[in-house]
């Protein structure tokens, strides 16, 4: 039997450094599982032992709490490594979102609004967050309700890729609202290409 020690992480059951391995259960009896997932049922430790030993596989100790403690029988060191494996995995296709900014203005002209709303569209199709804000100059504080009415449009025309995350609210005197990318949007290779493309909308102004 080889000589194992649980120090990886396995699946929910399977994770724990309190979890023993082979020689190192201290159990009694068992509620030993088999390799396929059956159910071998109540035995001595000892009878355990043996029939992992007779399948050339290890005994893991899942359940250490439960009367009598559950052990399963699995080749632990392959199962080890298909879980590294699956984590590496799964890191790989991991993407830290980032927040993107998009500057509005108050009185902006529809054509300037879409060409804005198609860059946070790239934005949110990459996986990334967008911060829409809108900055209110002098007297255009007056104009509160106009700027809403901006914000409001704006996230109607991203509505196809993003979702309100957070409301249009002040900070200072800008109006500021997030977006955040749908479900099915997935980052892609060219919404990262072009990022750089669009680094004047991404940096806030001095």
């Amino acid at each position: 039997m080889s000589a194992l020690f649980c120090e990886s992480k396995e699946e929910p059951d399977i994770n724990k450094k309190e979890n023993r391995i082979n020689e190192e259960i201290r159990a009694k009896e068992l509620r030993v599982i088999d390799s396929d997932g059956s159910m071998v049922g109540v035995i001595s430790r000892k009878e355990a032992l043996s029939l992992a030993e007779e399948r050339k596989l290890d005994l893991v100790e899942i359940s250490p709490n439960a009367e009598p403690p559950v052990a399963k029988i699995l080749d632990y060191g392959k199962y080890r490594y298909e879980v590294q494996k699956r984590a590496k995995d799964a890191k790989k296709k991991q993407k830290s979102m980032q927040v993107k900014e998009i500057r509005l203005s108050t009185f902006i002209e529809e054509h300037d609004i879409q060409v804005k709303a198609k860059t946070a569209a790239k934005f949110l199709q990459a996986g990334d967050k967008v911060k829409v804000s809108l900055r209110f100059r002098g007297r255009e504080r007056d104009y509160v309700n106009k700027g809403r009415d901006v914000m409001e449009k704006f996230a109607e025309i991203c509505s196809e890729f993003g979702t309100i995350d957070k409301k249009p609210k002040f900070e200072g005197r800008s109006l500021t609202m997030f977006l955040s990318p749908k479900g099915d949007n997935k980052p892609s290779n060219a919404g990262k290409r072009k990022r750089n493309r669009n680094s004047d909308e991404q940096k806030p102004e001095a």
